[in-house]
């Protein structure tokens, strides 16, 4: 049998005096489809730096494919939640997705024509082929988000990590983004962190529920209880366009 894409063991972690994550169990096989959700400062950042080897926690056991992160992260992508570019710098968007061949330990070589191919593969996948010419500045949003999706691709990644990748994007465009990883994970294992629990119900295909423990894993079913234990307040279902699970009064002004 082969290892789990990511396997955590009692993972605890603190930034000085104040606990992030605490006894987190977590495993993810081959193939899986997952989504993070919980609150901000419920840990789900912290936890896909330490599954890249950025962060070390201070107990527990990490594994990525059975070997610890740091030596697996040329087999890992990474989608960061906010990528800045100065509209001004004279950068085009094929040399942002070449950067992905950066990471294969090639940062002292030159690139190679397969490099090239690669990186225009990586930009037909997510559909914007047509924009490599184009200057990163000058792209929406939207087309953003796929160069860096494209970038991570371009590594030739087993497991893609992405941290909200949705986030700041009108529903339009964020369904566009759902359904592209949705084909993508076909063919990777797919773990992100979002905050849109509608999307999540209808697009991944498990849940894990972080606020410095794990709740639900994994089930895509997100149940009010679930959700109430995740977040420390009550859950609502409610519609407008699509479903979408909100969360109750936090109790403002107190």
């Amino acid at each position: 049998m082969s290892e789990p894409a990511i396997e955590l063991r009692d993972v605890w972690f603190s930034y000085g005096d104040v606990p992030v994550l605490e006894g987190v169990d977590l495993r993810v096989e081959r193939g899986d489809y997952l989504a993070l959700l919980g609150p901000n400062g419920g840990g789900k950042t912290t936890l896909l730096r330490i599954v890249l080897g950025l962060l070390r926690p201070a107990r527990g056991s990490v594994r990525v494919f059975g070997a610890p992160p740091a030596r697996a992260r040329g087999r890992v992508g990474y989608v960061p939640q906010r990528a800045r570019f100065d509209p001004d710098f004279p950068i085009r968007v094929r040399d942002v997705v070449l950067m992905g061949r950066l990471r294969r330990g090639r940062m002292l070589r030159p690139l190679s024509t397969r490099d090239g191919e690669i990186a225009a593969r990586a930009l037909a996948t997510v559909e914007v082929a047509d924009l490599a010419d184009r200057p990163v500045g000058a792209l929406s949003g939207g087309q953003l988000q796929r160069v860096l999706i494209a970038r991570a691709l371009a590594l030739e990644p087993e497991l893609l990590l992405l941290d909200e990748p949705t986030a700041s994007l009108d529903e339009r465009i964020g369904t566009g983004i759902w359904e592209l990883l949705a084909e993508i994970s076909r063919s990777l294992t797919v773990v992100l962190i979002s905050h849109d629990i509608g999307a999540i119900s209808r697009h991944v295909r498990g849940v894990a529920c972080l606020n410095r423990r794990l709740h639900a894993h994994p089930s895509r079913e997100l149940t009010p209880e679930i959700l109430e234990a995740t977040y420390g307040c009550p859950v609502d279902l409610i519609a407008h366009g699509h479903p979408h699970r909100v969360l109750g009064d936090h109790g403002a002004g107190r």
